[in-house]
């Protein structure tokens, strides 16, 4: 029986040995992961779109020569998924500009940085290296605003600025893509197209708020507030106006072909889907202009349209839906604020941006069918202000006529945010980045395909 035993733990010893040794002799014998070879592929399909020469992020990603130095840290951050940037919730949704890494790619970056960072040998090439610097599209035209100067006093300004597009027929747009002249300066822009009879009535508009004639808002210099003693509406949905502004409604309808927001990249339209510029259009820039730099600067921004390539079933719009009337507490880490707005028409959902400023700290929107039941449309569960994406659906859906969409924000307007600009201080609506925005804004389709409508009208 002793003898048994003995040959059986020898057996067995045996056996797990040979286990062990297995992987080894696994891992000894596979390929080694090279820069040329494994890595510059998955870089040039995620990275150096915005990891090039003069471009959004803060260094250039298209060579092993200027990966090298860059190689741990970027090891750390892609292994903790804090880059590439993407914040909507992975279970929520599936969108076409997800730039998330594979598990597979985390490893192969994880494995090539313990393993010495090897260059390899085969040619180094980057796709993103025949685009015209600064642009993520190829543009068929390019609409530039005036030269401005943004003096070094300017802090927070709001320049509305009106390029005429000149175009002699309908535009159909598929993607665009706005450019600042100088990102020192430029924090954000929003191009709206208008017509030629608007122009004149915006810039009254504009003449009346800068003459303070509002009973909710005050103005310094070129930026507006919230007044201190404006009504309190935190709960946006319980209110009549779903949190826009007593007596308005908390959505307005505009037609944005693209946004420049700190990390916003281009913005493309799936095959059949694009946005109308009129014969005659005008595109109005609203820019915030912000120079903390110590220095006069002069900014020519511009924005880049590519014209649909194919017949164009459907028109695109947006829906910017906002609460306008909250008021965040000084020291609360977790104050919630809705809003809500009902469809008044049918449309199909193509993609959605959730906005807010420094105190942002989560967002979502739910869809409330007219059949009572409710589905989650967007997640952001750890918002980022310095970093705002456009998420664009890889499959549109119908939103039925009555559908209520309603979003909830949280903020952290504590010492715990290490954004915080003053946790003291309680906080409203205000243009300034130091104070505060909540906004969920809709892109959508007309599930009407445009031929039809077209021959609808004529009838």
């Amino acid at each position: 029986m002793r003898l048994y035993r003995r040959v059986l733990i020898l057996f067995c010893s045996g056996l797990c040995g040979m286990a062990l040794a297995g992987p080894k002799s696994d891992t000894s014998s596979k390929a080694e992961i090279t820069y040329s070879k494994d890595v510059a592929p998955i870089l040039q399909r995620h990275c150096v779109v915005c990891h090039r020469p003069n471009d959004i992020a803060p260094m250039s990603l298209m060579t092993y020569e200027e990966v090298l130095p860059f190689a741990r840290m970027m090891r750390e951050t892609v292994v903790q998924r804090k880059m590439p940037p993407w914040h909507a919730d992975p279970a929520v949704g599936e969108f076409t500009n997800d730039a998330r890494l594979s598990d597979a790619e985390i490893a192969t970056i994880d494995a090539w940085v313990k393993g010495g960072t090897k260059l390899g040998e085969g040619k180094e090439s980057s796709p993103a290296a025949v685009l015209t610097p600064g642009w993520h599209i190829k543009p068929d035209v390019v609409l530039t605003i005036p030269e401005q100067m943004v003096t070094k006093a300017t802090q927070d300004d709001y320049e509305y600025i009106y390029v005429p597009t000149n175009f002699t027929e309908n535009k159909w747009i598929q993607a665009a893509e706005v450019l600042p002249g100088d990102r020192r300066v430029v924090h954000h822009a929003t191009v709206s197209v208008i017509n030629q009879t608007e122009v004149a009535k915006h810039l009254e508009e504009h003449a009346k708020a800068n003459a303070g004639e509002d009973k909710y808002h005050y103005r310094t210099g070129k930026v507006l507030h919230l007044r201190p003693d404006a009504p309190v509406i935190d709960d946006g949905c319980s209110a009549p106006d779903g949190g826009g502004i007593p007596g308005e409604p908390s959505g307005y309808l505009n037609i944005v072909p693209a946004i420049y927001l700190p990390g916003h990249l281009a913005e493309t339209r799936p095959a059949g889907y694009a946005l109308r510029i009129p014969s005659g259009g005008v595109l109005q820039f609203q820019i915030h202009y912000s120079n903390h730099h110590g220095l006069d600067v002069k900014d020519r921004t511009s924005i880049g349209l590519v014209f649909a390539r194919e017949p164009v079933k459907h028109e695109i719009g947006q829906y910017e839906i906002w609460n306008n009337m909250f008021l965040i507490p000084a020291n609360d880490d977790n104050h919630r604020v809705t809003s809500c707005f009902t469809l008044p028409k049918d449309v199909m959902a193509v993609a959605y941006t959730a906005h807010m400023h420094f105190r942002g700290k989560s967002m979502m929107t739910r869809a409330i069918y007219p059949d009572g039941r409710e589905e989650v449309l967007l997640n952001v569960p750890h918002y980022d202000f310095r970093w705002q994406e456009t998420y664009f659906l890889k499959n549109q859906f119908l939103l039925p006529k009555g559908t209520r969409l309603m979003t909830t924000a949280y903020f952290d307007n504590s010492k715990n945010n290490p954004l915080n600009p003053d946790p003291s201080k309680a906080v409203r609506w205000g243009e300034p980045s130091d104070e505060e925005m909540m906004g969920f804004w809709l892109q959508f389709a007309d599930p009407q395909v445009v031929g039809e409508k077209s021959a609808t009208a004529q009838k």
